[in-house]
């Protein structure tokens, strides 16, 4: 499998150079309207389109910037407007040995594509070295195992009643006066293949043997049908019975899989054809009564045809495909959009996603690192960056806002003021923080100067820290505290922080092994063991033999051993669980620590809680 590292457009629309864009499992664009995020997305999806058809195929008029239009449409070969580099995993270098090649020393591969459509392959080397491949057969095999990318945005949505001749006509290639929106022909064309449905088959069943030969003609329907053979009705009557069904059962395949989808509540979906029209009917667990699609909200209409969409093209992509989405769930409700980003995260073990948006409940605040601002330049071209405070401009401030609302900053000024932020690794070390601040301040062996606020930065990584760095001291001038386990990832991250941001404020890093006297310690073991023990006891007691821990180890690998040589599964999150287990047991009156791990709190915020 090859997956997407990064990216970078060029001569694209409104993009000259967009700098190199890294990718994760959910990379977020963030930026004012007209930034170009939108150019950004869609060049990459003709890197190589699901489907290449309607928008996803290149046109020069469209898709060159305007001001070199004249002067490079006849030369599209020697433009190239996207470059994407994909990292390869061991199943496809044995893949590619199987068939003859090598790839010792290749790390991955840089596919480029010009406006003529075709493609330069580079092979990268694990040094970063690239070399052009001229062998037609690799370059084919490796383009055709690149995922192809999905794209999808609200033009793309559903229309609720459709004139069945019309989309008859759209579908099989012929042109409706007045009708010019590929994107919707796209979501109809996808939506019938995902029923199992033909639009031309469901107006031939629904037409009526009685027909008048004039409209001037004043017919008697009744004598007409008295003088129709038994067969001829016979016949029509099987025909609606057929469509009816064909209908009935698209209609339960599509409340059926939507289900699994949709988590805003429980919606069934009905198909209905009378004549030439065809239209979708929804009601749901809450109003029996049914209304038609094109009433229900527009979040709904969305998410439908988002679904549709990306079901039917991933499917066909086959596996690993890219979605690409511009302005993802624009129009739903903020507790819908957050179940959208959960949703996105579950996507991205199978499907890298890339999307746009202005809403700070779409922004991953436990993933800061994920999200790029997308800047004009000062010559009015797009740009984007990883550094979410790049630029000093009015406008481009504007454009990471949604960062900034979600992680709190459009409340700042209450929150931070007299306030001492200081950055750690996750959410465990928070709860375990927060609690050792509040017993030190009860029992009186602690008076910080200021309120001391831990800040999780979504794991131990170099990006997630120094973005929040960023986003933190934009209020606060002083560089904060960073407070690190003594573990392999915490070491390392020690190690890039000082070759960066913090170069010359190594006194502002703080590891656990400072004050826990053993290799590889964590927060944990800054924690008794008998404050644990509670929380431990609801997955480890069932165990033959109690577990017991050598304080003289680290404490959190000896959990995970004792489990594996138990045959438990630790359940899911349950090192945050131990943390707040261990939260409520300090919150208890009758807590009370030993003067071992006394000291060693003490020793860590009188640390902290210097200037």
């Amino acid at each position: 499998m090859l997956k997407l590292k990064k990216f970078k457009v060029t001569n694209f629309r409104s993009v000259m150079d967009s700098g190199w864009i890294d990718c994760d499992d959910v990379t977020t664009l963030i930026g004012i309207n007209e930034a170009g995020k939108s150019n950004i997305i869609l060049a990459l999806w003709k890197l190589k389109p699901a489907r290449n058809e309607g928008e996803a195929v290149i046109e020069l008029q469209h898709d060159m910037p305007i001001s070199k239009y004249s002067e490079w449409r006849n030369m599209p070969k020697l433009r190239y407007f996207i470059n994407a580099h994909f990292e390869m995993d061991s199943d496809f270098s044995s893949t590619f040995s199987e068939k003859g090649f090598s790839t010792d020393n290749v790390w991955g591969f840089s596919v480029s594509r010009n406006f003529e459509g075709t493609y330069l392959v580079k092979c990268i080397t694990s040094t970063g070295e690239q070399k052009a491949i001229d062998e037609k057969e690799i370059r084919q095999h490796i383009i055709s195992e690149i995922p192809s990318f999905v794209y999808y945005s609200n033009y793309n949505n559903l229309d609720a009643q459709i004139y069945l001749p019309h989309a008859v006509d759209l579908l099989e290639g012929t042109p409706v006066p007045g009708f010019d929106n590929p994107s919707k022909v796209r979501t109809l064309r996808i939506l019938f293949e995902f029923v199992g449905l033909k639009a031309r088959e469901i107006l031939e069943l629904g037409k009526s043997p009685i027909q008048p030969t004039s409209p001037q003609q004043n017919y008697n329907r009744t004598q007409q049908q008295q003088a129709l053979s038994q067969d001829v009705i016979d016949g029509a009557a099987l025909d609606i019975s057929e469509r009816t069904k064909l209908l009935n059962s698209a209609s339960a395949k599509l409340t059926r899989e939507f289900k699994l989808w949709w988590k805003q509540g429980e919606y069934k979906f009905r198909f209905h054809a009378d004549g030439n029209f065809f239209k979708i009917w929804v009601s749901d667990d809450k109003r029996d009564d049914e209304i038609e699609l094109e009433r229900r909200s527009t979040g709904l209409q969305w998410f439908l045809s988002f679904f549709l969409v990306f079901l039917v093209e991933s499917e066909s992509a086959h596996s690993g495909a890219v979605l690409l989405l511009d302005e993802a769930g624009l129009t739903l409700h903020p507790l819908a959009q957050e179940d959208l980003l959960n949703f996105f995260n579950g996507l991205s073990s199978d499907n890298q996603i890339i999307h746009t948006t202005h809403s700070p409940f779409l922004v991953d605040t436990s993933n800061i690192d994920r999200v790029k601002a997308v800047y004009v330049d000062s010559d009015g071209y797009t740009v984007v960056s990883s550094d979410l405070l790049a630029s000093s401009d009015k406008q481009n401030l504007k454009s990471i806002y949604p960062a900034h609302a979600a992680i709190g900053l459009n409340v700042s000024k209450i929150l931070l003021n007299g306030c001492q932020p200081i950055i750690v690794e996750g959410a465990s070390d928070q709860f375990y923080l927060n609690a050792i601040k509040c017993y030190l301040v009860e029992k009186g062996k602690l008076k910080p100067k200021r309120d001391m606020l831990f800040m999780p930065s979504g794991g131990c990584r170099n990006k997630g820290i120094t973005a929040l760095i960023n986003i933190v001291t934009a209020k606060n001038e002083a560089i904060p505290f960073v407070v690190l386990d003594s573990d392999t990832t915490g070491k390392s991250a020690k190690k890039d922080l000082l070759a960066g941001v913090y170069k010359d404020s190594e006194k502002k890093i703080v590891e656990i092994a400072e004050f826990v006297l053993f290799d590889n310690s964590e927060i944990e073991d800054l924690i008794p063991f008998e404050l644990m023990q509670v929380q431990l006891n609801k997955w480890l007691g069932t165990a033959d033999d109690d577990f017991e821990p050598d304080t003289s180890k680290a404490i959190l690998p000896q959990i995970e051993t004792f489990a594996k040589e138990n045959g438990i599964i630790p359940p899911k999150g349950w090192k945050v669980s131990l943390a707040e287990g261990v939260k409520r047991q300090l919150q208890k009156p009758k807590t009370s620590v030993a003067e071992e791990y006394l000291n060693k709190w003490i020793a860590l915020f009188k640390k902290l809680n210097e200037k």
